[in-house]
């Protein structure tokens, strides 16, 4: 098939990218003609709460790509529809993860079908948004409706989609694991590129760091642990998009300055194997969510988890099998991070990752999708 994918990727980054990526080049894999439509304006800077937009690494060479949408001109949604109708594409998979982003893909989508029947199938990351803004539900709905089929990486949105649509055309297919960032390298070898101890251990929160994301209750937690184990410390890997100064307060007042290493920036795909390959424990706290790429980092370097049990983590996560699911409770928290770190549980849970993820892979993506624009 002629598969169009529509959604951001090289040179912008983030978590949607680097799945829209992976997603094509699983396509090609297939024997699918594929390429991406990609934004040209993802948000505006006022809207852009961290430092840059763009990703510095050089672009994927096997990947044809187009930067074609701005989200705040309307000019570039008709340029994009004619791009769609003159390449007359089989079908377009197109993601979903904002309603600020909707209102205009929901327009490229409604002006291409008018002029070229072709099939869309959403890649919904999310319906009800993280953070939410005003007319959320109008812009989000707009979209929906404009899709005929989705795929959806939690049970959880699975259900919200029905405020939306009843069409039975949806399928609940788990986040493959990310195969974009190399292998892991040695302890040694890691922590002499993070300047780091390799006799430490280490917990890793990994990604942008976002109210929902419950780093302050990861602290707490860590704090009420830390001092059982001294060679303990936390890493946190990430851009911060909310208050960086209330973080380092916290962590002053809870006496923990000397255990916290905090990495403020962007993370780059080639430097993602330092951090996993030393982490001992993967931290997602989160408050809320529907899945999340970094536990398909953290299952791709076999590397055992500690997730809440919010959304559609827990059935990525099975409990006490590749690592914990807690409650959304400082002392839950606390309790598995005493648990994993008293007891003798990384080397169960690794040799349990590596048959688990098994599960979650790129082919079985694509042959959902396949599955799926059959019966369009």
């Amino acid at each position: 098939m002629n598969i169009l994918c529509i959604g951001p990727a090289h040179p912008l980054r983030g978590g949607i990218a680097n799945f829209n990526t992976a997603l094509c080049r699983a396509l090609l894999r297939s024997g699918h003609n594929a390429s991406i439509v990609s934004f040209s304006l993802q948000y505006p800077g006022i809207l852009f709460p961290g430092k840059t937009q763009l990703d510095e690494a050089p672009a994927p060479g096997d990947i044809h790509i187009e930067s074609l949408i701005s989200s705040i001109n309307p000019f570039s949604w008709l340029r994009s529809a004619k791009r769609i109708i003159q390449d007359r594409p089989d079908l377009i998979i197109l993601h979903h993860w904002m309603p600020f982003i909707a209102y205009g893909l929901g327009s490229i989508i409604r002006r291409a079908k008018r002029k070229h029947a072709v099939p869309v199938i959403a890649i919904t990351h999310n319906v009800i948004p993280h953070e939410k803004m005003p007319l959320w539900k109008g812009l989000t709905g707009r979209l929906l409706r404009a899709c005929d089929g989705f795929i959806v990486l939690s049970r959880s949105v699975l259900d919200e989609l029905d405020e939306f649509t009843d069409t039975p055309q949806r399928r609940f297919v788990p986040h493959p694991v990310y195969d974009i960032f190399g292998e892991a390298v040695s302890r040694e070898e890691a922590a002499n590129h993070l300047g780091l101890d390799p006799t430490g251990r280490y917990i890793l929160f990994f990604g942008y760091v976002r109210k929902y994301k419950g780093l302050d209750l990861l602290l707490r937690a860590f704090a009420g642990s830390a001092d059982k184990h001294p060679d303990l410390k936390l890493i946190v890997a990430g851009e911060f998009y909310s208050d960086k100064k209330e973080t380092e307060n916290l962590v002053r007042d809870l006496g923990i300055a000397e255990k916290v290493i905090i990495a403020d920036r962007f993370i780059p795909a080639n430097e993602v194997r330092y951090y996993f390959s030393l982490a001992d424990l993967v931290a997602q706290p989160y408050l809320s969510a529907t899945q999340s790429g970094v536990t398909q980092i953290a299952y791709h370097f076999n590397v055992p988890m500690l997730v809440t049990d919010v959304g559609g983590l827990p059935e990525i996560v099975p409990d006490g099998k590749v690592g914990y699911v807690t409650a959304v409770d400082e002392a839950a928290v606390r309790e598995a991070l005493l648990d994993f770190f008293g007891g003798d549980r990384a080397a169960g849970f690794r040799k349990n990752i590596l048959e688990e993820k098994k599960k979650f892979t790129w082919e079985a993506m694509v042959s959902e999708i396949e599955d799926l624009a059959k019966n369009l």
